[in-house]
């Protein structure tokens, strides 16, 4: 008796999401998806792991 009204409870959500269009901003989800052009990011492990590098490197030559 319940499964009607399940399935047409799944029938109406689904023509709504079907026919729902939301407006996009595609200049801010540019923005926010780009790059920034200017150098903000720092990784702040690559100082503290960088003598790390160079011990490897050293040990593979020798």
């Amino acid at each position: 008796m319940g499964r009607g009204r399940q399935k047409a409870k799944h029938t109406k959500i689904a023509r709504e999401l079907k026919s729902f269009s939301p407006t996009v901003n595609y200049a801010a989800l540019e923005r926010e998806l780009t790059h920034p052009s200017s150098d903000e990011y720092v990784d702040k492990w690559a100082d503290e792991y960088a003598d790390e590098d160079e011990d490897e490197e050293k040990l593979e030559r020798a």
